[in-house]
């Protein structure tokens, strides 16, 4: 693997380099810059590199800049001693937030996270994707909704977070469908849940579904590298995972 590291802290530099080689002695580093502006040079003149480590302050300013001013086309590990920027960092190219100082073992769940995805690079992910995987790597610590509360006739209950199997939207309308199959209506829009439910727990199948983890009953292999779900319980609609969310899906699984 050959990567890219964006830190203007030498230390720094010398701490990430040496957890690296104990990772993979193979890993090759190609170079160790400081700025926006050399990072921004070096891109446009150099093949990519599989993975790019990435402090957020550097000497002339914040790396999201560089995005900005660069088509940056692999994933990027931010290393930084702020913990304000995760979200703005899923936005881009992230796969990974580290805190500093870097401890060995949240560097090796973001590497295997990254090698159980089965390819170095990862084009074309959206924030709540990037969302997911920032769980999955263990990086986000976040209280997440643990019931909702739904109608019923003229009184109201509560639906435990961990009894419900998905949600789904169906002419501009979302709906919470619980594991013994009972449907209720909710105020709530899909990027809205998304936002409120543990990833580790659902995933955003497609524009007009949300699973548990458990309502997966059956996956199947289908066209041009998609999966097809059957879930329990049945949704009159195929379900189908596109090729594009197909690899995270697979992570997300194998938690």
């Amino acid at each position: 693997m050959q990567v890219l590291i964006v830190e203007d802290e030498a230390p720094a530099v010398e701490r990430l380099e040496n957890l690296l080689l104990e990772y993979d002695k193979d890993i090759e580093v190609l170079d160790a810059l400081n700025s926006v502006d050399s990072t921004v040079e070096w891109l446009q003149s150099h093949k990519a590199p599989d993975l790019i480590f990435m402090d957020i302050h550097l000497a002339d300013g914040l790396s999201f800049e560089i995005f900005k001013k660069a088509e940056v086309k692999c994933p990027v590990i931010f290393c930084t001693a702020y913990d304000q920027y995760a979200l703005q960092a899923f936005e881009v190219n992230s796969i990974g937030y580290l805190l500093k100082p870097v401890q060995y073992q949240r560097l090796e769940n973001s590497l295997n996270k990254l090698k159980n995805l089965g390819r170095s690079r990862l084009p074309g992910f959206d924030s709540d994707m990037m969302s997911g995987l920032m769980n999955l790597i263990g990086q986000k610590d976040t209280s997440y909704k643990s019931r909702f509360m739904v109608k019923i006739g003229n009184r109201i209950k509560a639906v435990k977070t961990s009894d419900i199997a998905y949600f789904h939207s169906r002419d501009k309308l979302t709906f919470l469908v619980t594991r013994d199959d009972h449907s209720f209506p909710v105020d709530y829009s899909l990027d809205d849940l998304i936002q409120l439910l543990n990833p580790a727990s659902f995933f955003h199948v497609n524009r007009s579904l949300i699973i548990h983890i458990d309502a997966a009953k059956e996956i199947h292999p289908h066209f041009k590298g998609r999966l097809k779900l059957v879930l329990q319980p049945p949704l009159d609609e195929e379900v189908i995972v596109s090729s594009q969310r197909t690899p995270l899906f697979k992570v997300w699984l194998d938690q």
